[in-house]
């Protein structure tokens, strides 16, 4: 009995935390949820290795239900904004257009995506855009368990001309790369070395080109890649010889931009140019301006340093002659001349011992009469005053 107490309370408390941790409402406007959340269905290998990229964490799964209409709500949870704008990217198709439930926010007559912080709404059903209102509503409910956070602008380095509506995508990873981009660069761009990328499809010339902007930490680092591309691939005419497709590549201090699907050097360069850095490199170390004074200045300053330091040198010494001499009238013996704490170290090079008197006695005289040899020229000592 006590077993099955314990078995119900861990259950009770197994369903309030998932219930805790469920991201989709039970209802929703005229909407009833239908069933109970379940984990989103499989996804292709292809997209789940990007979505991982991308720092794809779970999915839930909701079915609502308003009279004869249905709608499968999907909620992909991801580690941050990063991550989920790029897997939002990732997720746009032609017939997707722009549209005004949030900022990032796409739809088209059977389904609807929308990026919510580090979450992504994958909306489906009949008529999707008669339900924007509905859609604004869960969006607003998601927005409590939703992570904010800045979104990537690497988009903002994208040329204008020719640029094919909605193809942009962000991109975090060799393999989405390889599937987006017409050539397989893999991780030879630099994505273990803090690489972030964004690409964009263009009708240059009658043709069909993608461009790729890769965003690097440093322009050393932008510099060594470029390099490495052009070792491995067929990057500015480096490997003519080889048979693999052209590519055209500039660098602009952190950006590496390359273009595929380009006929010509030339029509290349009608969307390099266009792709410009806007990082500003500035030195904010403070700068000495060392300027040589004229041989008369240098003389007169001389001049005039070495009269303040001999001016200080004789106010000093007066200075500290008058107050010795001030003291010994004031306080006598006192002070300075203390004959009687006087003492003399003797090195014994002589017969006659020598007193304190000797130094600080009268003149000629001793306080007992004995005269005193001041000059005292077979005499050595030290004077050490306590």
């Amino acid at each position: 009995m006590r077993r099955l107490l314990l078995c119900a309370l861990f259950l009770t408390s197994f369903a309030r935390c998932a219930a805790a941790q469920r991201l989709l409402p039970s209802s929703l406007a005229n909407w009833a949820a239908s069933g109970n959340p379940a984990p989103a269905q499989t996804m292709p290998d292809a997209q789940l290795a990007a979505f991982r990229e991308y720092g794809y964490v779970s999915s839930e799964s909701q079915s609502y239900r308003s009279g004869d209409a249905t709608i499968d709500v999907t909620v992909q949870s991801f580690k941050d904004p990063s991550g989920a704008y790029g897997a939002y990217s990732y997720q746009l198709t032609p017939d997707l257009k722009r549209a005004e439930i949030t900022e990032h926010s796409s739809i088209s007559p059977g389904r609807a995506v929308v990026l919510v912080g580090n979450l992504i709404l994958d909306v489906r059903g009949n008529d999707i855009a008669a339900h924007q209102a509905d859609l604004k509503a869960l969006v607003a409910a998601l927005q409590a368990h939703a992570q904010s956070g800045p979104l990537p602008d690497l988009w903002r380095h994208l040329p204008m001309k020719g640029f094919v509506e909605r193809s942009d995508r962000y991109i975090l990873g060799p393999q989405t790369l390889n599937q987006l981009f017409p050539v397989g660069l893999g991780d030879a761009l630099g994505f273990s070395k803090g690489a972030e990328a964004e690409l964009g499809r263009y009708k240059i010339a009658a043709h069909d080109a993608t461009i790729l902007i890769a965003d690097f930490p440093t322009p050393g680092i932008a510099t060594q890649q470029l390099a490495e591309l052009q070792r491995q691939f067929n990057v500015n005419g480096s490997r003519p010889s080889s048979a693999m497709p052209p590519l055209f590549a500039k660098r602009t201090l952190t950006l590496v931009a390359i273009v595929s699907g380009a006929s010509s050097q030339s029509d290349a360069n009608a969307l390099l140019d266009q792709v410009q850095s806007g990082t500003q490199l500035t030195w904010d170390e403070p700068t000495f301006q060392f300027k040589e004074p004229s041989i008369e200045m240098m003389v007169a300053g001389a001049i005039v340093g070495t009269g303040i330091i001999c001016g200080f040198a004789l106010v000093a010494g007066l200075a500290f002659g008058g107050f010795r001499v001030f003291i010994k009238r004031l306080l006598p013996g006192k002070v300075f001349d203390r004959g009687t704490q006087l003492e003399v170290l003797q090195l014994g090079l002589a017969s006659k011992p020598i007193k304190a008197e000797d130094f600080y006695g009268s003149i000629g005289t001793t306080p007992g009469g004995t005269s005193v040899d001041k000059n005292l020229p077979d005499r050595i000592a030290l004077r050490i005053f306590r």
